[in-house]
């Protein structure tokens, strides 16, 4: 898709866009007016949480100033670690709700080892299980589906002749070398991360071709090659078109399907049934390419993700006459 002097152009606009991100993803300038879409939540008061990478941080920006234009107060706390850090401030009601995913759940949560392969019947195990034994409702899901997948430089994968995870496997046998891999620390250790999938694929990558790094920084050093051939990424990321990434195929379907979700206490919700009814809306519109233009106006072009969602959310029409940023 792209020259390679070009994408080492974009690596350095990557960088510079993902500072912009961590430096402004707690808080926003953008100003919506309180109640300016209808008031079903008037006296309430949420803390949003969301995970520490673009599309979580970007679905709770969305949150926070949907639920405020419809008269709530909102204590925007979004970029708050990652999955653990999330789910513990939830049960610990640090925080009121935060997005997450339903693959997530089922697996990390509810210790499941099987996923299942119906979106629908996955989202519902999950949120059942969950409402069950933890009192944590999900309301969605959304169409998204954030699932992993290895990725590789288009010309790299024409190279060495990979187009699904069995011939990264069947690399590892014949040339070890060649299959170095970027990943998030997180992914290195879940069950539906690569012990699981090197499990799956009968797939043994020596420690020393692993590099450990943060989410920005793996699609970079994907895109570079000079680190690591196959990297760790999200489907719904913008980067993986701006990068000419080439996503392999799972060809044995390990990794869940990861409807996104937003989870909150089932207390929470009794006190204000209406917020579910308030997201909805929002949680339909919600598809993979919707997601995948959000991220790379943040990851690509280097917005501020709370503009990213207020702009957004204007154009829809969610924040009312008074409500765009």
């Amino acid at each position: 898709m792209f020259s390679r002097p070009f994408r080492q152009t974009f690596t350095l606009l990557a960088a510079a866009a993902l500072s912009i991100t961590t430096l402004s993803a707690c808080g926003s300038s953008d100003a919506v007016e309180a109640g300016s879409a209808g008031d079903e939540l008037q006296g309430t008061k949420y803390i949003i949480g969301s995970k520490d990478f673009t599309e979580n941080i970007v679905l709770g920006k969305l949150a926070v100033h949907l639920l405020k234009a419809h008269g709530a107060e909102v204590v925007d706390k979004t970029n708050l670690g990652g999955t653990v850090a999330n789910r513990k401030a939830l049960e610990s009601k640090e925080i009121d709700m935060y997005w997450d995913y339903s693959g997530t759940g089922w697996i990390e949560f509810l210790k499941n080892t099987e996923p299942i392969q119906d979106s629908a019947e996955q989202f519902k195990a999950t949120a059942e299980a969950d409402l069950e034994k933890n009192k944590i409702r999900w309301i969605g899901p959304t169409p998204l589906n954030n699932t992993y997948a290895l990725a590789i430089r288009s010309e790299k994968a024409t190279e060495l002749g990979v187009k699904t995870v069995s011939d990264v496997a069947e690399l590892a046998r014949t040339s070890p070398k060649d299959v170095t891999i970027c990943i998030e620390t997180e992914f290195s250790t879940r069950d539906d991360g690569l012990p699981g999938l090197s499990k799956a694929y009968d797939m043994n990558i020596p420690k020393n071709n692993i590099s450990l790094l943060d989410t920005g920084v793996v699609y970079t050093e994907t895109d570079k090659g000079e680190t690591c051939n196959f990297g760790e990424v999200f489907t719904t990321d913008g980067r993986i078109a701006a990068l000419d990434l080439t996503v392999l195929e799972d060809d044995k379907k390990f990794f869940p399907i990861y409807n996104a979700a937003m989870t909150l206490r089932d207390e929470t919700y009794q006190k204000s049934p209406a917020v579910e009814k308030v997201l909805q809306p929002l949680i339909a519109k919600l598809d993979d390419t919707t997601m995948q233009e959000l991220n790379a106006q943040v990851d690509v072009e280097g917005m501020e993700p709370g503009k990213v969602a207020s702009d957004w959310l204007g154009k829809q029409g969610f924040l009312g006459s008074d409500g765009a940023a």
